[in-house]
């Protein structure tokens, strides 16, 4: 029987980060993947969804530009559409399967191994594979496992899904042609940045199902209303407060009805419909059941803040354990997880307070560790700056000043981030430095001399800071309208006295 340091079970992003990184510290290791290599970080997944909200960016900011001289319409084929995403999927396909070959046949062979096939838990540490080409199935040795099979979209058992006409994000790519109509169920990320996509080509005329009050409802009212309003804007209709009596197929459309708490209905009729309610761990013929392996709520059972399961040398990575769906969080638990496994030195655990993370709609969204209703909900007294695009350079020269930036720091002397939220034009680039402070406790005197680049986004944070501190350039006493500072103690909300 073949004998390896550590065998990963799911070539996604985490359990590839985590082969990597078990290599780094010379320990055999193998990788199974049943599919293929790259999972939802590639297809159907972040990579994918993200070309095509960036080829939807630039028909909309090109039509927008030059719609005030009539000229026609510029757009996209979808069979061009199609073609640049299969260019870039391909080109990231091309990076994994070159990798592993040459892996292979490099010096790092007597490290690591690629079996492709299926990878089921036969005890603590035996995986039986039985591999996807059909030619039998044998058992390997691990001393340690990881668990890194990720998710896939979450369904209704009374919505039949076919991928063609009523899709999730696994079909939705696959279409032939613009929709003239989609619904789509659901109005959080996926939900929302697929309403941008769409709307942004302007070819389909999109519906959103929420069924409370507002979209993105675990985010700030301030950047979910500023999300839905530029949505409706671009023809979008949203169902707020909606409940989804039934939806069916007729013919090659869909019909919907929805009920509302005034005791309206109504029923619509599209081409496509989208469901987008979340994602399911892949636990399926793991055999978790035969390794002792326990269930939570949300997948596979770790403990706090940390990737072992209760079987001491097995441990669950990314999508599987339910925490944060995100690629980055996964791989940053891969390589944790590996080096937690096999490093001489003690290894700091893992801190989740830091999270950067991306909405791609319109305007962007960029987030940081906590929000306000976060910290109501928590019961944290804490101090909120806020400044409009409005009135920073990069934004004014873009003619892009729509959005905000919004600091959140602890009610005391220190002002220790907690979190930030940026809605605008390149609000990604504005978080990471933020993320940073956060990991480290520093407080805001640390950003409040830095000499950021001139003209960019990043220095509105600078002013955030400032005005946090009583220096800023511009006065609130001025600007109320477009600078706010305020403390939140016990969920009422006063304004600070600024100059």
């Amino acid at each position: 029987m073949e004998k390896y340091d550590l065998i990963v079970i799911g070539g996604g992003p985490a359990g590839y980060a985590a082969a990597m990184r078990a290599i780094d510290f010379k320990k055999s290791v193998c990788l199974i993947e049943k599919d293929r290599v790259g999972g939802a970080g590639l297809y159907n997944g972040a990579l994918s969804s993200k070309t095509l909200w960036e080829m939807s960016q630039k028909v909309y900011e090109v039509n927008e530009a030059t719609q005030h001289l009539r000229k026609e319409q510029f757009e996209f084929s979808w069979e061009e559409v199609k073609k640049t995403l299969e260019e870039a999927l391909f080109e990231r396909k091309f990076h994994y399967s070159c990798h592993i070959k040459l892996l292979q046949s490099a010096t790092e062979k007597q490290y690591f191994t690629y079996e492709r096939g299926f990878g089921k838990l036969l005890n603590e540490n035996e995986v039986e594979i039985t591999r996807s080409n059909g030619e039998g199935s044998k058992t390997i040795y691990g001393e340690n496992i990881i668990l890194a099979t990720g998710s896939t979209p979450r369904k209704l058992p009374h919505i039949d899904v076919d991928e063609k006409t009523i899709l999730t994000s696994d079909g939705i790519e696959s279409i032939k042609d613009y929709p003239k109509s989609l619904v789509i169920i659901g109005a959080g990320v996926i939900g929302c940045e697929y309403a941008t996509i769409f709307s942004n080509f302007g070819k389909t005329k999109v519906y959103i199902i929420d069924r409370q009050d507002r979209i993105l409802p675990f985010e700030d009212e301030d950047v979910s209303a500023m999300v839905a309003d530029n949505l409706i804007r671009k023809g979008v209709t949203i169902h707020n407060n909606a409940q989804l009596e039934r939806i069916e197929k007729i013919g090659n459309e869909v019909e919907y009805e929805l009920s509302y708490p005034d005791g309206r209905s109504e029923v619509i009729r599209v081409e496509k419909a989208l469901l987008s309610i979340g994602r399911t761990p892949n636990l399926e013929n793991l055999g978790l059941e035969n390794a002792g392996v326990m269930l939570s709520t949300r997948g596979v059972h770790v403990e706090d803040n940390d990737t072992v399961t209760n079987i001491p040398n097995i441990f669950a990575v990314g999508d599987l354990i339910g925490r944060i769906a995100l690629v980055n969080m996964g791989e940053i638990e891969a390589r944790y997880t590996v080096e937690r496994i096999f490093s001489e030195t003690p290894v700091k655990k893992l801190n989740y307070d830091n999270v950067c993370t991306i909405m791609f709609l319109r305007p962007e969204v960029a987030l940081v560790g906590m929000n306000e209703q976060q910290c109501i909900k928590q019961n944290i007294p804490v101090k909120v700056v806020k400044l409009d695009y409005s009135l920073i350079s990069r934004a004014i020269a873009m003619r892009r000043t729509q959005g905000f930036i919004k600091i959140i720091v602890t009610n005391d002397d220190e002002m220790r981030i907690l979190g930030m939220r940026v809605i605008g034009e390149h609000a990604s680039t504005a978080i990471q430095a933020i993320g940073l402070l956060i990991k480290m406790h520093e407080p805001i005197e640390t950003l409040s001399e830095l000499i950021h680049p001139h003209p960019s986004i990043v220095e509105g944070i600078q002013e955030c800071v400032r005005m946090l501190l009583n220096r800023s350039l511009f006065k609130a006493s001025v600007f109320g309208d477009k600078m706010a500072c305020y403390s939140l103690v016990d969920g009422k909300r006063t304004p600070l006295e600024r100059l």
